[in-house]
């Protein structure tokens, strides 16, 4: 995530609920996007500091924990900038300039000057962040999927280019004859089926075949991998998109909660800024008088209430404004006693974070140091592969 300072309930709903879930269902490294944030801020570096810790407290404050995953800082990995480096000797400059986000952002940032390299190679700059860990899924929305689709293809070329080590396939007929007779026999059949058939099944099962293998190297593995699907050994994993669900928590003017609109609620607002905010809120333009009926379908406030409240609720909610039954305040205090309540402990947290900051610092430097050990060790293959490990 790109340091934006404190987060708001988009975040939360959008971001933050999914990491929380994945936490305990895979290894999961969340990490500050420091350096992204300088292909926009390039000119005015000074405010990502600042934004840096406030948005690591509003994680921790969330609920991601650094037992059950690794947060760290991207520019504390230096690997992620070598092997930026390295990929880019590789990667065709077409590929780039067609990433859909590309111009789109072009257009949206007019006022800035993003006619540089770091902006046109800032996908390049996140398919290191994803390649460095050889991450097999990244949770991102349905919009970031062309960025995971060209993270593929440049794991798919590097392989292609720098897998095939000389006597590949002799070395893969040692490897297989290592798994002992009848699991060769096994790999053999997938393989030939897969190869000659195309049989997905095949490959899916030789694959769980080669990752219960106890007697193999982890670079026989891989080997093997690589002489399954085809292609040389696989340095570099190609990575799945984790699509996740669009959030549905909208601004408090209808729009998407965004800090540019102006129209977001922060984790840590105290409660009587929630109210105030909620209560400001437009509803109906036709409930002009108290007794006049509405519709829920052109008021902001209902969007929130199907966030936040239950059938029963919204159903209280639909006949009251369609029958002027209720008015605006009263459809509004339900919703704000629910933000409340969500964000009470996360605003407490956040207060306990900030005044113990050393706490949350080395939190951040524990974890770098585990991101760098697994990016470490990426970069000793990629450096090999690439004639780079000298002696």
């Amino acid at each position: 995530m790109r340091p934006t300072g404190r987060l708001h309930l988009g975040h939360y709903h959008g971001v933050l609920k999914n990491w929380i879930q994945l936490q305990h269902e895979y290894e999961c490294f969340f990490f500050v996007a420091d350096w992204h944030a300088l292909t926009t801020h390039y000119d005015d570096p000074v405010v990502i500091e600042d934004s840096v810790w406030d948005m690591v407290i509003d994680w921790l404050a969330a609920g991601v924990n650094p037992g059950a995953s690794t947060l760290f800082l991207q520019s504390r990995v230096p690997e992620h900038a070598e092997l930026h480096l390295l990929l880019s000797m590789m990667t065709p400059l077409s590929w780039l300039e067609r990433v859909p986000t590309y111009k789109d952002q072009q257009e949206k940032l007019k006022e800035k000057d993003l006619s540089t390299y770091g902006f046109l190679g800032y996908p390049l700059l996140q398919s290191a962040d994803i390649l460095a860990y050889r991450a097999g899924r990244v949770p991102v929305g349905a919009d970031q999927e062309a960025h995971i689709e060209i993270t593929r293809e440049i794991a798919r070329r590097f392989n292609h280019l720098y897998g095939r080590e000389p006597g590949f396939e002799m070395n893969a007929e040692t490897a297989i004859d290592k798994m002992g007779k009848k699991t060769a026999k096994l790999y053999r059949q997938f393989r030939r089926a897969y190869v000659e058939q195309g049989d997905d099944e095949a490959l899916e099962r030789a694959q769980a075949l080669l990752k219960a293998q106890q007697n193999i190297t982890l670079g026989d593995q891989e080997r093997l991998l690589g002489y399954l699907e085809g292609t040389g050994k696989v340095i570099l994993t190609e990575p799945q998109a984790l699509l996740t669900t669009e959030s549905k928590m909208p601004g408090l003017d209808g729009q998407k909660m965004s800090k540019s609109y102006a129209n977001t609620i922060e984790l840590r607002d105290e409660p009587d800024t929630i109210a105030t905010k909620i209560r400001r809120m437009p509803t109906d333009p036709a409930r002009i008088r108290r007794n006049d009926p509405g519709n829920p379908d052109n008021c902001p406030v209902w969007q929130l209430h199907q966030v936040y409240s239950d059938d029963a609720r919204c159903a209280w909610v639909k006949d009251g404004c369609k029958s002027a039954g209720i008015g605006c305040i009263d459809c509004k205090q339900p919703v704000i006693e629910a933000v409340v309540e969500e964000l009470t402990p996360l605003r407490i947290k956040a207060r306990e974070l900030e005044d113990t900051p050393d706490v949350v610092r080395n939190i951040m430097t524990e974890g770098t140091e585990k991101a760098r050990d697994e990016a470490r060790d990426t970069l000793r293959d990629v450096r090999e592969a690439m004639g780079l490990d000298y002696r």
